[in-house]
């Protein structure tokens, strides 16, 4: 992953690279891992991940489909 510093605005292109690593889950993975992680708790996590994923392509799909 790579941000151009352009007229030596550092601020700018920090804001940029968090939220490219925002974007790509970075963040997010480097809190899972800060702690142990029964493999019984990851499995139900995952689960509830794609059950949620699956009910946000359901209601993009009614939403495009138009029949909300």
């Amino acid at each position: 992953m790579q941000v151009s510093v352009r007229d030596n605005n550092v601020d700018q292109a920090l804001r940029v690279l968090k939220k490219k690593l925002q974007r790509e889950g970075v963040f997010r993975e480097m809190k899972l891992k800060q702690h142990f992680e029964k493999p019984s708790e990851k499995k139900a996590r995952q689960q509830a991940e794609a059950i949620r994923r699956a009910r946000k392509a359901a209601r993009k799909r009614l939403e495009r489909e138009g029949v909300m």
